[in-house]
């Protein structure tokens, strides 16, 4: 058994216990359980991932429902302890649940909970903040003046790539794959082609509306395609933004292959999942092809990079920070403490996931649901009619 671990407790006194593995930003979420009699407990332990054995000692005798993060192995192990302790709920905060054996929840009673709905914006920009870094080479020439290496205006200094009449390519345009296509287009006047199993009407009647404003004000005219195959926007696009879930059928879709057939100065974005990119195929193209640029949020091994990742002077890395916004991250805690409390005080689900501007205005009390379960067909949990 793991020793004790550190925490911080507020409401010492209340019905039923609420467990988060790690502290979160904000103070409405740990206020909304305490108005409803929960003792909250946060894990303060000063270490970045949870083991098991850590998770296990938190959730201890009795238990009502726990908050966790992406970063865990929540699977049979961690769904047998909740439920011994009585708990019934448990909640990513994260909007992807890769980390979770809903099998083994089910098989426990326990209700999963995400965070949908508020990531969406924040993470697009992130991706389009990648694309242009890599793009103008922000990142090495941020370098270059740190080593006080600049000795004045060169003709040749850091030419990267022109963003306007180029083409944007999107893999998988649902929500955030939209949005960023929407910021790309707008923001930098760039053409689309997109690829995912479903028309993205909306999408499409967008950058139809815009091409057409910007004929009417004598400018060129944008345009967009859908794309017969994943092959037809890795050929043809000068921008890649990667948007699909991970699954068998998304794992290594970038790849030897597939890096060969995009165009030799093409940029590659990844704000969705680390395994959709073979990283080590990627860090040998981008040796072999230092004119290609890559932006990367996430990472095949995280928290680690393949080797030879960091040393890439034609790669954009940051640490996971595609939802890192106040505004939501602190929105994340919310929807996954409703969640968690939801399932506790026997709420229904709500009915739409991504509709959740209800549950985030500070000025009214939220609604008497859980924001998203992911198994609530599964475990028979009633919807709102809300």
């Amino acid at each position: 058994m793991a020793k004790p671990i550190a925490i911080e407790v507020y409401n010492p006194n209340g019905k039923y216990r609420v467990v988060s593995t790690k502290s979160m930003p904000g103070t409405r979420w740990i206020n909304l359980l305490i108005e409803q009699d929960c003792r909250v407990e946060i894990c303060t332990q000063k270490k970045t991932i949870l083991s098991v054995e850590d998770i296990i000692a938190l959730i201890g005798d009795k238990c009502d429902g726990v908050i966790g993060q992406l970063t865990e192995d929540w699977g049979e192990t961690l769904f047998a302890a909740l439920s011994r302790a009585g708990g019934k709920a448990f909640s990513n905060m994260a909007v992807g649940y890769n980390n979770v054996d809903v099998n083994a929840a089910n098989k426990h009673g326990v209700a999963v909970g995400n965070t949908p709905g508020v990531l969406t914006e924040t993470t697009a920009e992130l991706a389009a903040s990648l694309s242009l870094a890599a793009a103008r080479r922000i990142v090495e020439s941020d370098q270059f003046m740190r080593a006080g290496l600049y000795d004045g205006w060169l003709p040749h200094l850091f030419v990267g790539n022109l963003l306007k009449g180029q083409t944007v390519g999107v893999i998988g345009a649902g929500r955030i794959g939209s949005a960023y296509a929407r910021m790309m287009v707008e923001g930098f006047k760039m053409n689309l082609i997109y690829y995912d199993l479903y028309q993205s009407t909306r999408l499409e009647k967008f950058v139809t509306a815009y091409g057409e404003f910007l004929r009417a004000n004598g400018e060129q005219p944008v345009t967009w395609k859908r794309a017969a195959s994943m092959d037809e926007v890795l050929r043809e696009a000068d921008v890649i933004s990667l948007h699909p879930i991970l699954d068998k059928t998304t794992y290594h879709l970038i790849n030897k292959e597939s890096l060969a057939t995009m165009k030799k100065e093409a940029i590659l974005i990844n704000c969705s999942r680390g395994p959709v990119v073979d990283e080590v195929a990627l860090v040998e193209h981008l040796k072999q092809n230092p004119m290609f640029r890559v932006g990367l949020d996430v990472f095949e091994d995280e928290p680690y990079m393949k080797p030879g990742l960091a040393d890439m002077k034609n790669a954009v890395v940051v640490p996971h920070i595609a939802s890192a916004s106040k505004w939501t991250r602190e929105g994340m805690a919310t929807l996954a403490a409703l969640n968690v409390l939801g399932k506790i005080k026997g709420y229904p689900v709500w009915g739409d996931p991504n509709r959740v501007e209800p549950f985030l205005n500070e000025n009214a009390p939220p609604p008497a649901a859980s924001p998203s379960i992911v198994n609530s067909k599964a475990l028979g949990l009633p919807v709102s009619k809300l």
